[in-house]
């Protein structure tokens, strides 16, 4: 069965972090992190509908500016979300601009920001290309943690400051299966996104779902052609101190994660340095996702120093989670 969900890092395991995300079958992506934008297509910049920033250091937000400069112009809400300050970030940031020309426009682009602390989000702000990003205080929506069909999870977590950590998962997992498509004849559309939810539903038999204008079925009849699973869940996490409490939120955060994410700043030999730095190494990095019980691990944020070591740094990680890994 296909996934639904889609992640590859934009800079590799050594560039700034930045993780883009496809959905299968649907228009939207979702970016973690906004270091160097620059290898993304103004196609995959126009497809981000949210953005999960760890925290607002030069290299997990350089690129703000890139999905800034490619939306400007359009009719678009851009959902935002980060640590308790990250709004008056974001805020600057469009301050930087005069916008004395806006009234060019017709259309609105807005940026809706949610800061989320320790125990939930704790302050909604808008900020609209028609106001001149002047901000705009927002109602917090009891539905906060649903993005885009998918389950939000976040972890307070260590680094020099306040760094959040994201988990994102989908309730269930509904596929189709292609071979019993070709069997009866039937040509992909939009129709099966329409026979997917009606399952995810729990509709009655009697439903109808149109194929096309001359065709119509009941749900009955269709109800074979998909298979229902556990949904796909990613997490996400860098920029973190090697603390039994940071320890102790990441498992949980990704624990059964199918693709976990996580910084490995340090080789295990520079213990110091990574303590220092509030780092983790590549030894810690692998125990974490092992204590989590992740299917997948996808280590990254690698330090510049140790560019031509890659795989010796897949091998110390391997070695912690109790599985080898292999280069991109």
């Amino acid at each position: 069965m296909r996934p639904l969900l889609h992640a590859r890092l934009v800079n590799g395991r050594f560039g700034d972090p930045a993780l883009f995300v496809q959905m299968l079958h649907r228009r939207e992506a979702l970016l973690f992190d906004a270091g160097d934008l620059s290898p993304l297509s103004t196609r995959d910049l126009l497809r981000i509908s949210h953005l999960f920033v760890t925290h607002m250091h030069m290299d997990h937000f350089i690129g703000f500016d890139a999905l800034l400069r490619v939306h400007v112009g359009r009719e678009k809400r851009l959902q935002i979300f980060g640590p308790p300050g990250i709004a008056a970030c974001v805020g600057h940031k469009l301050k930087g601009y005069d916008w004395d020309l806006v009234d060019r426009y017709d259309t609105d682009l807005a940026f809706d920001v949610l800061e989320v602390g320790a125990h939930g989000p704790e302050r909604s702000t808008r900020f609209r290309f028609k106001n001149r990003f002047e901000p705009e205080a927002l109602a917090i929506s009891p539905e906060w943690n649903e993005v885009a069909g998918l389950r939000l999870e976040t972890a307070m977590l260590e680094h020099h400051g306040a760094c959040l950590g994201y988990a994102i998962s989908e309730p269930v997992h509904v596929n189709v299966w292609r071979n019993l498509l070709e069997e009866r004849g039937l040509v992909t559309g939009p129709w099966l996104q329409e026979l997917k939810a009606a399952v995810l539903a729990h509709s009655s038999d009697e439903r109808v779902i149109s194929l096309s204008s001359t065709d119509q079925r009941s749900l009955g009849e269709l109800r074979e052609l998909v298979a229902i699973s556990p949904g796909q869940k990613i997490a996400y996490v860098t920029d973190v101190a090697d603390t039994p409490s940071n320890r102790s939120a990441i498992a949980a955060l990704a624990e059964g994660a199918d693709l976990f994410f996580l910084e490995a700043r340090f080789s295990a030999a520079d213990a110091d340095q990574a303590r220092e730095r509030a780092h983790l190494t590549t030894r810690a990095t692998g125990e974490i996702a092992r204590a989590a019980a992740v299917r997948r691990l996808e280590p990254f944020h690698f330090s510049p120093r140790y560019e031509d070591e890659e795989q010796r740094m897949l091998g110390e990680v391997g070695a912690a989670f109790g599985r080898s890994l292999t280069p991109a």
